[in-house]
């Protein structure tokens, strides 16, 4: 939820340090903080954007330092609250939540130790501070602090008269970048492309040591790690483009129209097959397909959402029954655990904590048949499952998943038509009319991509709106949920997904002039079950505004406003009709003047419960 940089470098390390933040600030925004050393420790925290830190660290030069932008957990958004946090000549920043600090600061209270914030990351600044009364070093002393601390953290630790930096990860992301001139460590590798690309993937347990020309690495238990070969050395693939703006005005416009070239790249590998193999989910996939009673989806949000569409193809292509948990409920349940069943968790950074806790969860209880579909190659949860899909959309900036989203569902039709294979419930012409379909939905969804200039005028109807519904049936219910979590979340209208014969359970006592429908009207077998719902809303008063197929036959009328889609795209018109959802929310957000990139109270990756 936080980001983090450190740096021990030849260079001034103080732009290098900013630049991270600007590049991770999608990861948290409501303050920013960063300490040098200059050479005394000097501390530089604001409230708000990276870009007022940037402000009062422009005349300074060090060559080691740490930073972090913060998305708040214990305190509110202030300066006090702000990391770094403090201990004599120590300074820390944190990211994750230290699930024991009440106990602990108890300890260090009555120990004399003061409490200037209400974190619980300044439990760590004073615990190191205390151990480095009996520890050797600096190195010596945060081992045995982590040793002590229950809960996930990424941490990075600056002394006074120091020439090196420790940082240490326990279940949120953490990664080293090694330099010509220094050495790194950052949340994500997009914030040290303007230093390196050679990245080490730090494990659960790890603490490292930075200096400017070596690093070390303990694991868990106090085993060194041979680099490269217990912890190797990757290239990174992503450039700087890739996480550069352009000539769009947000990073959510950007990404939406980035999904035909995403969508691309993860359907590359199918581009010239005849046939699927299931060892597009791994080498071990044909063996752990084999003989699947059932599959389980856990996911969060958008994932989540994803999951649900998911269910539908599963069900119908491969007649095997399929279920989908939201995942920090799903922890947090006695369930029965069927060791026959694939368990697939499903994120877009590959760190959401109830996620990869959840798929934790399931392998203690002997379900051993796991898949990962992320968009992170070396992210926790694709190295926990023993299967994975990568979707290859690239970085995904703007905290409202769009890319990510369409690309978890390519992934997962293509599961479906996998697991129907495996199953002996796929005809060749099958295959290959889902493989053809495949092929054309970049080319589908550009088109659809081109209805933008329509879409803009009806969000501007959505200005003074505080409520809106949305509508779908079968397999589109999902994506209703979908266009409701997007509105909410960029614009701050309270809107609710609704399967649309749910309306006369409830929902319908909400509609009036003043509050809009949005409905998804594909032209499938429940077209006229739909229509009938669209009825009761007229009937009532309320404004329609019905994205439709180009055959669909919903007609525009009083209060009824039909925009028509290119073509109809059969099972995967979920994918296609998600688009215009993600296009009206983006310009209702433009209208109302909110946050498109980074909306209050939100951060991209929830690395903590």
């Amino acid at each position: 939820m936080c980001g983090i940089v450190a740096a021990v470098a030849a260079r001034n390390i103080v732009p290098v340090l900013i630049e991270g933040l600007l590049k991770l600030e999608y990861r948290g925004y409501d303050s920013a903080g960063l300490a040098i050393l200059d050479p005394a420790l000097t501390r530089l925290r604001s409230v708000g954007r990276v870009a007022e830190l940037a402000t009062q660290a422009q005349d300074k030069t060090a060559h080691h330092g740490i930073a972090h932008t913060r998305w708040a957990t214990h305190g509110a958004p202030c300066e006090r609250n702000a990391h770094p946090h403090v201990s004599a000549g120590l300074a820390v920043v944190h990211n994750g939540i230290i699930e024991n600090y009440v106990e602990l600061k108890q300890q260090l209270i009555a120990g004399g130790y003061e409490f200037t914030s209400d974190t619980d990351t300044e439990v760590v600044a004073h615990l190191i501070q205390h151990e480095l009364k009996s520890a050797p070093d600096l190195f010596d002393a945060v081992c045995r602090v982590t040793a002590q601390l229950v809960g996930a953290y990424a941490l990075a630790i600056l002394q006074e008269e120091d020439d090196r930096i420790v940082v240490a990860r326990n279940g949120a992301p953490l990664l080293l970048g090694l330099g010509e001139d220094g050495n790194y460590a950052a949340s994500d590798a997009s914030a040290l492309l303007q230093v390196t690309r050679r990245i080490i993937y730090l494990e659960d347990g790890d603490v490292a040591e930075l200096k400017r020309d070596a690093v070390r690495i303990v694991g868990a238990g106090g085993t060194a790690m041979d680099i490269p070969g217990d912890r190797p050395v990757h290239e990174s693939t992503l450039s700087a483009d890739e996480v550069a703006l352009g000539d769009y005005r947000h990073y959510m416009q950007k990404e939406i129209f980035e999904q035909p070239q995403a969508l691309a790249a993860t359907l590359e590998m199918i581009g010239g097959a005849q046939t699927l193999s299931p060892n597009l989910f791994g080498v071990a996939a044909p063996e752990m397909m084999q003989g699947v009673s059932s599959v389980l989806i856990l996911a969060c949000g958008t994932s989540y959402h994803a999951g649900l569409v998911a269910r539908y193809w599963i069900e119908r292509i491969a007649g095997v029954p399929c279920s989908v948990e939201i995942a920090s409920e799903y922890r947090y349940r006695i369930s029965v655990p069927n060791t026959q069943q694939l368990v697939v968790a499903i994120s877009q950074s590959g760190e959401t904590a109830d996620t990869l806790a959840s798929v934790k969860h399931a392998k203690a209880q002997g379900m051993a048949r796991t898949l990962a579909i992320c968009n992170v190659p070396e992210s926790a949860i694709v190295r926990e499952c023993a299967l994975r899909f990568l979707t290859r959309a690239g970085p995904e900036i703007g905290v409202a998943s769009t890319k990510a989203f369409t690309t978890q569902l390519a992934a997962l039709f293509l599961l479906a038509v996998t697991l129907a294979k495996q199953g002996g419930r796929l005809t060749a012409e099958q295959e290959a009319g889902h493989l053809t379909a495949l092929r054309h939905l970049p080319v589908a969804v550009q088109k659809v991509l081109a209805l933008e200039p329509e879409i803009k005028i009806w969000a501007a109807r959505f200005a003074d709106k505080h409520h809106a519904l949305f509508l779908g049936r079968g397999h589109h219910y999902p994506i209703a949920l979908e266009g409701a979590l997007k509105l909410k979340e960029i614009s701050y209208i309270h809107a609710e997904g609704y399967p649309a014969g749910e309306l006369k359970h409830g929902p319908l006592a909400l509609v009036d002039k003043d509050m809009p429908v949005i409905s998804i009207a594909p032209n499938d077998a429940l077209l006229e079950k739909l229509k009938s719902n669209l009825k009761e809303v007229s009937a009532r008063g309320g404004e329609l505004y019905v994205f439709a197929d180009a055959d669909s036959a919903v007609d525009e009328d009083a209060g009824v406003h039909v925009l028509r889609l290119p073509e109809h795209y059969g099972l995967l018109s979920p994918v296609l009709h998600v688009v215009p959802l993600q296009l009206l929310s983006y310009h209702a957000a433009l209208v109302k003047g909110t946050d498109v990139d980074k909306p209050r109270n939100l951060a991209k990756s929830v690395t903590v419960e």
